[in-house]
């Protein structure tokens, strides 16, 4: 098996199995604490131009039909994602809400779209994971209409997202299977090099590449912050195969690293993210 083949799969299995459970048990939660994002993409619609809008990793649905609504009945907007659990939710959410919009189960890396069928191809924390970014990218060129825009958001260093790491570097003591985050693979940092971006979306064809900092305070309630670090990330996924003894230590010491962002009710801190917008000619 090739190394690509084994990164396809692994995404898959992820994203339909455990990790996929998780984000929908903890949705409710990340879409709220995540709506900064979600707004700063919106932004881009334009109604009055009846737009074709494809979201890619979509999830479950939150930002996908915050851009239908936007679109109303003047446009079209689409959310592509690895995950088929993630994707009932989306579907059964824009259901029971009346919205408009359409999700396809799908690698968008080698989905093939329609040629030049969109306007507006948007991403919240979605274009992380590909195992061939380059590629990935020149095939949503491939789906994009002349002019068309691309605008996503994507996390920064862990270097400057501390809060995300907190739970695996004070729970790598008690948890000797903690596996280590890779920089050389597709996950939550790797696009963290600011140049690296450039560089794929140069080579993808994109042009008018345009990379911002993006910070933003995020807020979680301090109820939900247990269930949040036990269900997601490197920490959630070792919890599930511990002893009670042993999963208790690791709550406690986790849960008290946390205290640094815990203000009264609330949890605060600062995602360290970038605000990529390219064209296509």
């Amino acid at each position: 098996m090739s190394m690509t083949s084994s990164l396809d799969n692994e995404q898959a299995t992820l994203w339909n199995g455990r990790s996929g459970r998780a984000w929908i048990e903890a949705q409710a939660l990340l879409d709220g604490m995540f709506q900064p994002f979600e707004e700063q993409l919106v932004r881009a619609v334009r109604p009055e131009l009846g737009q074709r809008v494809l979201d890619v990793g979509c999830g479950t649905g939150s930002t996908t039909l915050a851009l239908a609504r936007r679109l109303g009945t003047k446009g079209y907007c689409m959310g592509v994602d690895i995950s088929a659990p993630m994707l009932e939710v989306a579907r059964a959410r824009a259901n029971r809400e009346g919205t408009f919009a359409s999700f396809q189960c799908a690698d968008a890396q080698r989905h093939v779209f329609d040629p030049a069928s969109f306007d507006l191809i948007v991403s919240r924390f979605g274009v992380m994971f590909f195992d061939q970014p380059a590629t990935a990218f020149t095939n949503l060129r491939s789906a994009a209409r002349q002019g068309a825009r691309l605008r996503f958001i994507a996390w920064r260093s862990a270097a400057e997202n501390p809060f995300m790491t907190t739970a695996e570097r004070a729970a790598a003591p008690l948890l000797p299977k903690l596996p280590p985050r890779r920089q050389d693979a597709p996950g939550q940092f790797s696009f963290a090099d600011r140049q690296r971006i450039s560089d794929i979306l140069q080579q993808s064809g994109w042009v008018d590449v345009d990379i911002q900092s993006l910070d933003v305070e995020c807020v979680l309630p301090e109820h939900a912050l247990v269930g949040y670090f036990t269900r997601l990330g490197p920490v959630g996924s070792v919890l599930q195969e511990v002893d009670e003894v042993t999963r208790g230590q690791v709550i406690a010491t986790v849960r008290a690293a946390f205290d640094p962002y815990v203000h009264g009710p609330e949890v605060r801190y600062t995602a360290a993210c970038w605000l990529v917008n390219a064209k296509r000619y």
